[in-house]
């Protein structure tokens, strides 16, 4: 079950267009997406999930259950960036150990998105409230993140760190405000005038995802050739910390709710790694963070190991644990 789960997802053509843009960087290729389609690309999949999920939301009645989600979902974002700011910070300075930390406590929006597709394929769909979580689990890791910075940085010329403000910039966030927002359009939305637009959300999505992964695999193609001049220590992190992560919520998560579509996403969630919303805010808030440091951790080693390896070990952790 194992071998076919993974060979199943290593065979998935969208797995595979993030493999052709490693390999077209690697070869010296002048394939690129342009940048304005790949912007236009990951809104368009920011719109369709959030919507998609906001109908998925309309159909169901609020309870304990999902209340406890929600906490859930929070204490994810906050814990793991709580206990990875400690071991980073053994290796790394204080600034690399803080955005590397909420990176890997925030979540990646793409990773999510793959993994409503992973769902599809074993046919078996989103519940909608999971859109909602994944949103609220943005701004804790990064709020968690830049505190430990703020209290661990021994120079005198320490940065004074506003959290309203990282408050409302997380929460402002492109990405966030978004999918926020879709998630509530849909589900304002009927049925029927949701019917409009469902081959536009729904019949075009996996297309569009495989052009960004390809999108993806060229970025952390070219990202890599610098980052192993950081030493193995980035790379084993960026490796072994989000399967624990996963495998452990995918199991804690059993205390929270027993459908396993919805621990299979707590797993995912946190398992991923931002490289959208984290290095915007670190960008302005942490500058002395190197952004060559945890880019490349999220992008180009947690996010194809979640992919390849991780989404068929969180499934099956979920189906018999």
């Amino acid at each position: 079950m194992n071998f076919n789960l993974l060979l199943e997802n290593l065979t998935n053509p969208a797995l595979l267009f993030f493999v052709l843009g490693i390999i077209a960087v690697y070869v010296k290729s002048d394939l690129e997406i342009p940048p304005n389609s790949s912007k236009f690309i990951s809104l368009y999949l920011l719109f369709a999930i959030g919507f998609k999920g906001g109908q998925e939301l309309s159909h169901e009645a609020f309870t304990s259950e999902i209340g406890f989600s929600m906490l859930l979902g929070i204490c994810i974002s906050a814990v793991i960036p709580l206990y990875t700011f400690f071991i980073l910070k053994r290796k790394l300075n204080v600034f690399d150990a803080g955005a590397i930390a909420a990176a890997y406590g925030s979540v990646s929006a793409v990773t999510f998105v793959t993994a409503v597709s992973y769902l599809e394929s074993q046919q078996l769909s989103l519940h909608g409230h999971m859109v909602a979580i994944m949103a609220l689990m943005e701004s804790p890791a990064i709020i968690i993140g830049l505190v430990l910075i703020s209290i661990f940085n021994k120079e005198e010329s320490a940065t004074q760190i506003n959290i309203p403000s990282v408050i409302k910039h997380s929460l402002t966030n492109g990405s966030v405000l978004l999918i926020i927002g879709s998630l509530v359009i849909g589900f304002l939305a009927n049925a029927k005038q949701a019917e409009g637009i469902k081959p536009f959300t729904n019949d075009l999505f996996k297309g569009f995802l495989a052009i960004f992964l390809l999108d993806m695999g060229i970025t952390s193609g070219r990202k890599l050739k610098s980052f192993f001049s950081f030493g193995i220590f980035p790379i084993v992190f960026a490796i072994v910390i989000p399967l624990i992560n996963g495998s452990v919520f995918a199991i804690l998560s059993s205390f929270v709710t027993a459908d396993i579509t919805n621990r299979f996403m707590f797993a995912v969630l946190a398992a991923s790694a931002s490289y959208i919303a984290v290095p915007a805010a670190m960008k302005i808030t942490v500058p002395k963070a190197n952004p060559g440091l945890y880019l490349p951790m999220a992008l180009a080693v947690t996010f194809p190991i979640n992919i390849t390896v991780g989404m068929p070990l969180y499934f099956l952790i979920v189906q018999h644990v």
